[in-house]
């Protein structure tokens, strides 16, 4: 008798991958922590975290936006100025290093540059070139504007209690006289690149592996409470200066972000790892989730990682109990004008709706009631592959385009510098 023969079918590649469809691959999380509808979720990173924020909202828990929209500003001006991406007006945060950057200004352990890049009588922030499009007004609004994301982010540190990091990057862009790190290499969206002032850095695993590590237990010390869920994106690199071919480039940093994320969270009792890079990357999906230009996630693939997320943290802290919490949730930031839902009557007028149990439905020839059919994995199974099949058929059409809500990722930009080489 060996190890193997008392392992569940899920240890074997056989039985938990080949021998199913790719919708039926399940279980690929085991949940270390309980995440209730009521308790705060920070989330930040690279471009893949902005579609974590927006499931976890649309499902009924408590996304945590510390920097909210201003009043009166139309959803499409919100997008534009990026509100509403991360729970703070960071931008993209790509390396752990850029991670540690932004909780050394919020826990006053450094200062925030002086930088200030200027274009056209337009200002610039250095560390945020894609919050304003068009540029600030004026130096003393830029740096209003970052000392209130700033301040966000602390909050968002102090009063969290899940804190969602993507991972995106090993390649860093930094000022060599003063150390500090750029988001993005200058000069591809604002500033001037100057070989003598700027340096790229391709970070290895023990910098990234002891810089995050390092940082999470100082935002425990703010903290205590505070739990971690690491992630890596999936989103391949737009342009690569490390000399290797930009798929080789791709392949390592990746590797090294999930080897990081995967250590960190064995480590560390209060680090998670979750496998959103997997369930979009790995091999037996075929590149299903991908955009045309095998780089953007599609909005099946965003689906079926945050289906498969649910259902995972379901299967491990039934959600029976965090939906007794959704009574006692407070108000949403952005719609305090509402009564709190204690305060909030029934509706009696409210008509019945179709397919709720113990609902009377209205006429509807081709789809009764069925309140015997709850909404089974095998069911959501099939009806994501029919989503996917309908997304590569759209596809080969000539592509699909991009939905008007959706960020566009700051790596883009790297195209840029690459063309004034």
């Amino acid at each position: 008798m060996h190890p193997y023969a008392s392992l569940d079918e899920r240890f074997f590649w056989s039985s938990a991958v080949a021998k199913r469809n790719m919708f039926d691959i399940a279980g690929l999380w085991d949940p270390k922590f309980r995440i209730g509808r009521t308790m705060q979720v920070a989330t930040f990173g690279s471009c893949f975290a902005q579609h974590i924020g927006r499931a976890l909202a649309a499902n009924g828990f408590n996304w945590m936006l510390a920097e909210r929209t201003p009043p009166g500003l139309s959803d499409e001006s919100a997008k534009k100025f990026n509100y509403g991406v991360f729970s703070a007006r960071t931008g993209n945060i790509y390396t752990v290093s850029l991670l540690k950057q932004w909780v050394d200004w919020a826990t006053g352990a450094m200062a925030p540059p002086a930088e200030v890049w200027e274009k056209d009588g337009r200002f610039f922030d250095p560390f945020r070139p894609n919050i304003e499009p068009e540029g600030f007004e004026s130096r003393e609004e830029l740096v209003r504007s970052r000392q209130a994301a700033i301040d966000a982010f602390r909050a968002t540190l102090k009063e969290s209690s899940v804190f969602v990091f993507t991972l995106g990057l090993t390649e860093s862009w930094v000022n060599k006289q003063h150390g500090y790190e750029y988001p993005m290499c200058p000069g591809t969206v604002a500033g001037e690149f100057d070989a003598a002032q700027h340096e790229f850095v391709n970070q290895d695993f023990p910098t990234i592996r002891k810089t995050l590590v390092d940082t999470l237990r100082r935002v425990r010390e703010l903290n205590p409470d505070i739990k971690f869920l690491l992630t890596v994106s999936p989103v391949p690199l737009t342009a690569t200066m490390s000399g290797n071919h930009v798929l080789v480039a791709t392949t390592e940093s990746k590797a090294v972000l999930r080897g990081v994320a995967g250590m960190v969270s064995r480590q560390l009792d209060f680090a998670d790892y979750f496998p959103s890079y997997e369930i979009i990357s790995s091999t037996p999906f075929r590149g299903t989730f991908f955009e045309a230009n095998q780089r953007n996630v599609n909005h099946a693939g965003v689906e079926h990682v945050m289906r498969s997320f649910f259902a995972c943290l379901g299967a491990k802290f039934p959600f029976d109990e965090a939906g007794a919490e959704r009574a006692e949730r407070p108000n949403r930031p952005d719609r305090a004008d509402r009564p709190n839902r204690a305060d909030r009557p029934n509706r009696p007028d409210r008509p019945n709706r179709p397919n709720r149990i113990g609902a009377q439905a209205p006429e509807r020839p081709n789809r009764p009631n069925r309140p015997d059919r709850p909404d089974t994995p095998e069911r959501m199974a099939r009806r994501l592959e029919r989503q996917a099949a309908r997304q590569a058929a759209k596809q080969g059409a000539g592509g699909v385009p991009a939905r008007s809500d959706e960020v566009v990722c700051e790596e883009e930009l790297l195209n840029a510098f690459a063309k004034t080489k």
